[in-house]
């Protein structure tokens, strides 16, 4: 094959049995996709030639792009997926294979194997020998196919990605959602601050006042250490200035143990004690260590299958999982939480057609954890309570631990001075609902008083009522003894001056008794809509009422239009009457051009005749919906002493997201008072490669460097964008996960090209890592078009590398050839479309005098199209 220089016709477009070739090369590899082997490695396309010619009826060569987009041997930096799961980044060898030109394959080794999640003990003893090390006869480089039948391995050079195909028969189980310890990544030394200010002024009835808040959270890593320091400064104009810190403390993960280690001021766990505020140590298990199928409690499906057969486990009709197992036993222990829980349906289908269907209680209670898993915490230190003066060392300890489906055991011991308390309970979910119950004993020994002792029972329930698509969520109840007293209780009382009756009088709040709490969901038939109902009723010893309240609302769409109806009643114990609220809400969308404007209208009436009518809209404009506002309006009749009054105000809110704060302002007026107020939210984040600004942080951070990539989003958030130093901070990256950060190249220079948009990370608590996306750029974006020395085009498809060898780009239709980021004046290129000596030729490309798009300066220039020779 040869193209003739002296070529008559030019290709100017691709003919209509071109177009129809490369339809058919699509969907031959859309069929084979859905193939195991074929689901990560593209299947062989031969291009039929007859379409693509050149200008003297010679085809072109193609045979390189049989297998996609080619790579070269040598050695990359890229991201591991197997079976579409990401599984960190690896270094990946590619060497040379086969006679033909161009032909290459991953190299695997044992080590890539275990990272890949081969069982190697399954191995077939002649692939075992093929391994590197295993023998001296080994092979210079090892496909996976040699050594796992039906596995495949495909290198796509440009996303720099190593897709796997691997049976699940040969695959070590794991979770779903495995992120391998070794990836975890502590992240970079840096320095952090987020911050939260508002300031408020008001008038009313003549008198103005004025309020300042500033919320911090300031801190530094170093390594897997993190130091953190939690603070508020509160200003006013009767109250003065002042700074409180809540939490000071140094944090690190401890991943044998699966835990959190930390020194200094923190709080406890509320699961099975009351949370209080100390100042010591703390060594607890961090559920984010494991995978998401991990955590909370869901039950552990086994089964027996009798051949190859497919599990569908489903709930209320929604699928929530499905898996292909081997002939024999088989377990399911990966699945998901789900809200309110509800019988699991298991469908096993075998090889022959038939299926066997059984159920599997599901309602997780309080408490209750997966068969096989155990959390525990250990605190040692003092109590701090800024309420309280006295500090009392104390040592804390609770264990929880899932023996089956059915049962989870838990237990707990508190000491400090003077103060003992024991717990102990279960989890039970059972085909009624899941239940959980608990004991706990205290013993108290007073200043100048009998030691106290008493003992507090919990009762909770949880149960989906499947005839009725009832949802009861929780309904609890707790009775305490009068001796009962907890830790905080009982410093209280040791404080309080005076002799202390036994009814527990000098308790701020008063001394509980018993608490009752229902919530109740319900989900009406034929689309009518949902309806719920919550309440909560506690008494006391040492005082006279009880407080009760509860609320019951429903709601229902129309169309566009969400409606929905509430009602509220509390017992005011002082006043010894009930207050009754009732308020009717619309929510109605309304189109405003491109954006769309959400409005929602109120009206509520309360027990003393008191009317209130509220109307609001609000929506969001501006570049990336940057800027968001709402607008409000009230008007008021009636109340207690004010049969005859009205009341009407308004105001309004709008918020901007920049680069660097959010900022926001408020402003309301009405009969008698008038309302101003700004804030600014952000962080500062201070590393090796500079300080970075951010609208918004989180507890884990990633810094993106795109050097030269400033204007480009940032998909994980709205609004953000790679600041003008080439960074920006993406908050909120899930810890111990696999997080995907995205740039959008829309609206880079035509000068700058990102060598990948996307990258994975798993960042331990706390971290701040760094992800830098590599750029070309610094130089000139030009299209060329190419022609040879009769006129006629160079061979679409032709290869183009620059005077070191480097590929740098092909040839399209019509000679036409765009070439990035060309830093100088004058340049030399090869274009090859052939092996033959006639099949290359050498472009000379002079750009100062040829007048081409400036991309620094405009980012959508008028192209002009360069004509070049290219000489054989």
């Amino acid at each position: 094959m040869k193209a003739s220089k002296n070529a008559v016709c030019t290709v100017r477009r691709l003919s209509p049995c071109a177009w129809a070739a490369l339809l058919a090369m699509a969907a031959s590899t859309q069929v084979g996709a859905n193939t195991p082997a074929a689901a990560t490695q593209p299947a062989e396309v031969r291009f039929n030639e007859d379409f693509l010619r050149l200008g003297n009826g010679v085809p072109l060569d193609l045979s390189r792009y049989n297998k996609g987009n080619p790579a070269e041997a040598g050695r990359y930096r890229a991201d591991l997926y197997v079976n579409q799961v990401w599984l960190g980044r690896i270094t990946v060898t590619l060497k040379a294979v086969g006679a033909r030109s161009g032909d290459v394959a991953t190299c695997f080794d044992r080590d890539l194997l275990e990272r890949v999640g081969v069982d190697l003990q399954r191995l077939s003893p002649e692939a075992t020998a093929l391994l590197p090390g295993a023998a001296p006869s080994q092979q210079d480089c090892v496909a996976l196919a040699q050594l796992v039948p039906d596995a495949t391995a495909f290198f796509d050079n440009g996303e720099q990605r190593l897709d796997i195909g691997v049976p699940q028969a040969a695959l070590r189980r794991q979770a779903r959602g495995h992120v391998d310890p070794s990836q975890w990544d502590d992240g970079v030394p840096a320095a952090l601050l987020q911050y939260d200010a508002n300031h408020y002024r008001s008038k009313s009835a003549g008198r103005s006042d004025s309020q300042g808040y500033v919320g911090l959270v300031a801190g530094g890593n170093i390594g897997p250490w993190r130091l953190r320091h939690h603070g508020s400064l509160t200003t006013g104009s009767a109250r003065g200035t002042h700074y409180q810190g809540t939490q000071t403390y140094v944090q690190r993960a401890v991943e044998p143990w699966g835990s959190q280690l930390v020194v200094g001021d923190a709080f406890t766990e509320g699961a099975l004690f009351d949370s209080f505020g100390f100042r010591g140590v703390q060594l607890a298990t961090d559920d984010r260590m494991v995978p998401e199928s991990q955590r909370g409690y869901a039950p552990r499906i086994t089964g027996i299958a009798r051949g190859n057969a497919v599990v569908r486990v489903r709930q209320n009709g929604n699928l929530l999982r499905e898996t292909t197992v081997a002939a024999g036993a088989f377990v399911i222990d990966d699945l998901y939480p789900t809200g309110y829980g509800g019988d699991l349906d298991v469908e096993v289908t075998e090889a022959d057609g038939s299926v066997q269907v059984s159920k599997v209680p599901y309602a997780a209670a309080v408490n209750a954890l997966r068969p096989g898993i155990t959390r525990y915490r250990v605190t040692a230190g003092q109590l701090r309570d800024s309420q309280l003066h006295s500090r009392p060392a104390l040592f804390q300890g609770t264990v929880q631990h899932g023996f089956t489906n059915a049962l989870t055991g838990y237990g707990g011991v508190l000491l400090a001075r003077g103060y003992r308390a024991l717990v102990g309970g279960a989890a039970l979910n059972t085909g009624w609902g899941a239940f959980g119950v608990d004991l706990t004993g205290t013993s108290a020994s007073l200043p100048g008083q009998e030691r106290r002792s008493g003992h507090s029972v919990r009762l909770a329930y949880t149960k989906i009522l499947a005839p009725t698509d009832t949802h009861v969520t929780l309904a609890a109840y707790r009775y305490s003894s009068k001796g009962y007293l907890g830790l905080r209780e009982a410093v209280a009382l040791g404080e309080a001056p005076g002799p202390s009756r036994g009814d527990g009088s000098g308790l701020p709040g008063g001394h509980l008794r018993g608490r009752l709490q229902l919530m109740l969901n319900q989900n009406l038939p034929r689309d009518m809509g949902s309806f719920y109902l919550s309440g909560s009723t506690q008494d006391y010893w040492n005082r006279e009422g009880r407080d009760t309240q509860f609320q019951a609302g429903y709601s229902k769409s129309l169309g566009r239009v969400n409606l929905g109806l509430s009602a509220a009643r509390q017992f005011d114990p002082l006043r010894k009457r009930w207050n009754n609220t009732v308020m009717l809400t619309f929510g109605i969308p309304l189109d405003a051009g491109s954006r769309q404007v959400y409005t929602t209208s109120s009206v509520q009436r309360d027990s003393s005749g008191a009317i209130d009518m509220r109307t609001s809209a609000g929506g969001v404009f501006g570049e990336d919906n940057a800027w968001s506002y709402s607008l409000n309006a009230s008007h008021g009749r009636g109340g207690e002493g004010a049969s005859t009054s009205s009341r009407t105000g308004g105001g309004a809110t709008l918020a901007h997201a920049s680069p660097v704060a959010t900022w926001r302002a408020s402003a309301s007026a009405g009969e008698g008072y008038s309302q101003l107020g700004v804030g600014v939210s952000g962080g500062v984040v201070a590393h090796g490669g500079g300080v970075v600004f951010a609208p918004a942080m989180g507890e884990t951070l990633a810094i993106v460097e795109a050097k030269g990539a400033n204007g480009a989003r940032v998909a994980n958030a709205s609004g953000l964008r790679v600041g003008p130093g080439g960074q920006a901070v993406v908050s909120n990256l899930a810890p111990f996960a696999s997080n995907e950060v995205e740039l959008d190249p829309k609206g880079l220079p035509m000068s700058v090209e990102l060598k990948s948009s996307t990258q994975r990370v798993a960042p331990t608590a706390g971290a701040v890592v760094k992800l830098k996306f590599e750029t070309s750029g610094g130089g000139r974006s030009v299209l060329v078009r190419v022609t040879l020395a009769d006129g006629t085009p160079v061979p679409f498809g032709a290869r183009v590398t620059d005077a070191a060898g480097q590929e740098v780009g092909t040839v399209a239709q019509d000679g036409r050839l765009l070439l990035r980021s060309v830093m100088v004046d004058t340049a030399r290129y090869e274009l090859a479309w052939g092996e033959a000596a006639d099949q290359r030729c050498s472009l000379p490309l002079a750009l100062h005098d040829s007048p081409v798009g400036d991309s620094e300066t405009d980012r959508s220039p008028a192209w002009r199209v360069i004509e070049a020779r290219c000489a054989i």
